[in-house]
């Protein structure tokens, strides 16, 4: 069995030494597995003694980036870099627990395909722990998936998983969303979680306005993406109807009340002007939905072509 560990450092320098001695000692069980660190634009000294580290060990690999781009970016790298079965994902501050590895991996081997860790006792401040409360709140509510911390970075995930979603943007948050909106099975367990160490927290309050607007992006594609004449038919028909009232009035004007085109030309091309908007709107959505039909079927011969290899490669 192989397992990738998938870590994003971005200024940890301190608490590294201590989480690679972890790492080797709750993974000296497994017959194959590599540490992928991420390093987002470190600047404290992290990069270079994570390259003296990979060069004593290779199955520590660095992945290292030109500047800070962000905990998605990071993930979506190491997703792609991958080559385990099973793939772990936690954070370099020592808060999240190397020795939940394993109950990540065995509660996988139930038959799960994503895994999320679940921080039911914090060692955080409170300043951390309720914006932090009412995010996953939140997000539970809109996204359906039942779990209680959707921001743990300890996660275990199949492999088909991390190859199948995008993260970008702030969409780390919202992997196990992610996951079930592509029908992959999704639960939680309780891990351990430590005070922080060294340095200082990442996190701030600001970041939980930037996942809400996330959370927005991802359920207005999850809805509308596979059928966009549903949203934008809707306004076509909406500015149609407008345009159409608008005509009408115009028409009761002349053949009712005798009035000529001349004395309300202005409110006649409005009404135009709304006719050709829902017109194209509801063009858009037709468009929309002939390449969403045929990204489809793409998706679905593609499906068929990795069922015929797994099945092939088992007999």
């Amino acid at each position: 069995m192989n397992v990738s560990i998938i870590i994003p450092v971005f200024n940890e320098r301190d608490s590294l030494p201590d989480l690679v001695h972890e790492l080797e000692q709750n993974l000296k069980s497994y017959e194959a597995w590599e540490v992928l660190f991420i390093d987002d634009g470190s600047s404290d000294g992290s990069t270079e003694w994570i390259t003296a580290l990979c060069n004593k060990n290779p199955k520590f690999k660095l992945i290292q980036f030109h500047r800070n781009y962000g905990k998605s970016a990071a993930l979506s790298e190491g997703f792609k870099a991958a080559t385990g079965d099973f793939i772990i994902t936690m954070d370099a501050d020592l808060q999240d627990d190397p020795a939940e590895i394993g109950n990540l991996i065995a509660k996988l081997k139930e038959g799960w395909d994503l895994v999320s860790g679940w921080k039911k006792t914090r060692l955080d401040p409170l300043n951390k722990r309720l914006p932090s409360k009412l995010f996953n709140v939140v997000t539970r509510l809109m996204t359906g998936v039942k779990i209680h911390d959707f921001n743990c970075g300890l996660k275990g995930y199949r492999k088909s998983v991390v190859k199948s979603i995008d993260v970008y943007g702030g969409r780390h948050r919202y992997i196990p969303a992610l996951a079930g909106q592509r029908k992959f099975k999704v639960t939680e367990i309780v891990v351990n979680h430590r005070a922080r160490q060294f340095g200082e927290t990442k996190y701030g309050g600001s970041r939980m306005f930037h996942g809400f607007f996330d959370l927005i992006t991802l359920l207005f594609l999850n809805r509308y993406t596979q059928q966009p004449l549903h949203l934008f038919g809707s306004f076509g028909i909406g500015f149609l109807n407008m345009g159409l009232i608008v005509e009408g009035f115009v028409l009761y004007y002349k053949y009712v009340l005798g009035e000529p085109f001349s004395k309300h030309m202005a409110l006649l091309m409005f009404g135009v002007m709304l006719i050709v908007i829902g017109i194209q709107f509801f063009s858009i959505g037709l468009l929309g939905e002939l390449m969403a039909r045929s990204t489809q079927g793409q998706e679905n011969r593609v499906k068929k072509i990795h069922s015929q290899d797994t099945h092939h490669g088992l007999s």
